[in-house]
């Protein structure tokens, strides 16, 4: 069986905070320009809810993941 050390442990709990904190920034940064561009008028909802739409099926085209 492949255990890894506690040291390990603590190191990959490290890697995860960091990468939950990164995720929080790019959602805050990614909430303020779409709220900023929709205030502008430079963009609707509906213009993100089809785009949204069209990555979404362009990138579940070619997803490596299973679907079932």
């Amino acid at each position: 069986m492949n255990k890894i050390s506690h040291l390990e442990q603590v190191d990959y709990i490290g890697k995860l905070a960091d990468l939950k904190e990164q995720h929080y920034q790019n959602t805050l940064i990614l909430s303020a320009m779409l709220e900023l561009l929709l205030e502008k008028g430079l963009l609707t909802h509906q213009d993100i809810e089809q785009k949204a739409a069209q990555l979404d099926e362009a990138l579940t085209l070619h997803s490596t993941y299973p679907t079932e």
